[in-house]
């Protein structure tokens, strides 16, 4: 299915944060990783089950979701990061949204601006998990 190693380094990592996450991290930073998860698994079922012609209004529908998902959280834990996630998941709904409205075909500039939101809404999650790790080792000592 891959024919490189960036994807599988890719999903190695979210994987791992995921799980990190799950592992380490508070009840915000299991939802975060959860959704994130999830969205990235139904564009990976989208991308991969239909046709091209048809990808495009679901993959804009999953990214909403997504976003609407991160915003719901951020209002829920109104915690920083998860406004940043949601902020980049905001941006990368609007860049499809750009897409769609101009009618251009996914180009480099596209898959850039894609892989560096997913890769930034990562870090944002691994930096959750390991402030609420270190907040709850801290409670955990006094």
């Amino acid at each position: 299915m891959y024919y490189s190693l960036a994807p599988i380094v890719g999903w190695l990592v979210l994987l791992g944060t995921c799980l990190f996450a799950w592992i380490k991290g508070a009840a915000p930073e299991r939802f975060g990783a959860a959704l994130l998860l999830a969205g990235t698994i139904a564009a990976l079922l989208i991308q991969t089950t239909l046709p091209v012609h048809a990808r495009t209004t679901p993959t804009l529908i999953g990214e909403g979701v997504l976003a609407l998902g991160f915003l719901i959280l951020a209002i829920r834990y109104a915690i920083l990061w998860l406004g940043a996630a949601m902020i980049l998941q905001g941006a990368q709904f609007s860049l499809h949204a750009f897409y769609l409205v101009m009618e251009r075909e996914r180009d480099f500039l596209f898959a850039v601006v894609t892989n560096l939101v997913t890769l930034a809404i990562i870090l944002c999650i691994l930096i959750g998990t390991i402030i609420a790790w270190r907040r709850q080792k801290a409670i955990a000592q006094a």
